[in-house]
């Protein structure tokens, strides 16, 4: 589909209504998306035909010491993302502390459990039987009837 022959002054009109802060078809948002559906033309005239009316657009709205809201969109994710960034690395930290304290328990269980092997094998391990205790129900310990 070919470009119809006032599309680039239909951009330039839109384009100052929007920054006069008088748009007539979409909500005045600084954005390609709300200059295309103001001039009445679809976006891609904007990104792909007339990237200089893009660009002037998006410099007319820094001059005014505005900030595109594409712009303001993309600063908000970055700032959420590098806050997800820090609590990642702060829970990174934490698990590498669990891992450590993990490697230092798993080390002791192997050393214990390789010397009581060691004992059994030479003979010198001794087994005790301690001694049970009675357990609640048996039939000299009853289940006391608060505990029913």
């Amino acid at each position: 589909m070919s470009p119809a022959p006032d599309e680039r002054d239909r951009i330039r009109a839109a384009m100052d209504r929007i920054l006069a802060g008088h748009p007539e078809h979409s909500n005045g948002a600084l954005t390609i998306v709300a200059l295309a559906l103001e001039a009445g033309v679809p976006r891609n005239a904007l990104t792909q035909r007339h990237t200089d009316l893009k660009n002037e657009f998006y410099d007319k709205v820094r001059v005014r010491g505005q900030t595109p809201d594409s712009e303001k969109r993309l600063r908000q994710q970055v700032r959420r993302l590098k806050e997800l960034r820090a609590t990642d690395a702060e829970e990174i930290a934490r698990l590498k502390g669990d891992v450590e304290a993990l490697v230092g328990a798993l080390h002791q269980s192997i050393v214990e459990n390789r010397l009581l092997r060691q004992q059994l094998a030479d003979g010198a391990g001794v087994v005790r039987m301690l001694p049970t205790q009675p357990r609640i129900g048996d039939a000299t310990h009853p289940v006391p009837p608060d505990l029913m």
